[in-house]
């Protein structure tokens, strides 16, 4: 029997980790496909558009997959209310973000049958729009693909 893999615990320590650090945990990453990526806006859709363009780029999702999309797009909803304590708004309430962030797919259950997920977390700062007023913050979605 094969062990379950904590997609959002890597997806978490993945965003936190700077490149170098990661590659200390690459047999953990082997059964999964992921990327990681940086983005800082004032904008919402900026961020979301930074996710789904490194999804894309990196394969994780096919483009031309209604249900690959849409899994993405709830997962990065479901992230961002972490990181914006549920108010979907940045630059509309005078804060801006700089973030890290990792997305993972993978089939998380010893039951393959149970199919693909995915894992979007973030991890950064977010704070009115002055370099030193920033505060940390982290945020994680998963849904199944």
């Amino acid at each position: 029997m094969s062990q379950e893999i904590l997609i959002g615990k890597l997806a978490v320590l993945l965003a936190t980790l700077d490149d170098k650090e990661v590659l200390h945990f690459q047999s953990q990453l082997k059964d999964v496909e992921f990327c990681t990526g940086k983005v800082g806006a004032m904008n919402m859709e900026k961020v979301i558009a930074a996710v789904e363009t490194a999804a894309k780029r990196e394969n994780i999702i096919a483009e031309h997959l209604y249900r690959e999309n849409h899994a993405l797009y709830h997962t990065i909803l479901e992230a961002l209310e972490g990181i914006t304590r549920g108010q979907f708004a940045i630059g509309d309430m005078k804060r801006t973000v700089g973030l890290r962030f990792a997305i993972i797919k993978g089939k998380p259950y010893t039951n393959k049958n149970e199919g693909e997920w995915i894992a979007v977390a973030f991890y950064g700062t977010i704070g009115a729009p002055v370099k030193g007023l920033e505060h940390e913050v982290v945020g994680l979605g998963i849904n199944h693909v």
